[in-house]
């Protein structure tokens, strides 16, 4: 028999926590990263996690804003032993015509 211990999760940047059985990670809205979708992390984990705002124009595409207006390409995970990367990649937008 195998059992699956809890592993406990905190954000280094905003209050949320989350306990999780078998699961890899979880993802939480962070009011400390202007309301993005950020990674929880490990407990006991050393990390740093970070928006990445978006360098390039942005035109028609379909991105994700932070509350404050920045368009955001990216969260980074930045620990002693590696990155992590959520990317938002931006979609584009079709319209049908006759």
């Amino acid at each position: 028999m195998i059992l699956a211990g809890e592993q406990h999760w905190g954000c280094p940047n905003c209050p949320a926590t989350a306990v999780t059985v078998g699961q890899p990670n979880r993802l939480h809205t962070c009011p400390g990263l202007r309301g993005l979708i950020a990674p929880l992390v490990l407990d006991g984990v050393r990390c740093t996690v970070v928006a990445e705002e978006r360098q390039d124009y942005v035109g028609r595409e379909n991105v994700r804003y932070d509350n404050e207006g920045r368009a955001v390409m990216a969260v980074r995970t930045i620990r002693d032993d590696g990155e992590d990367l959520l990317v938002l990649a931006p979609t584009a937008n079709v319209r049908v015509g006759h």
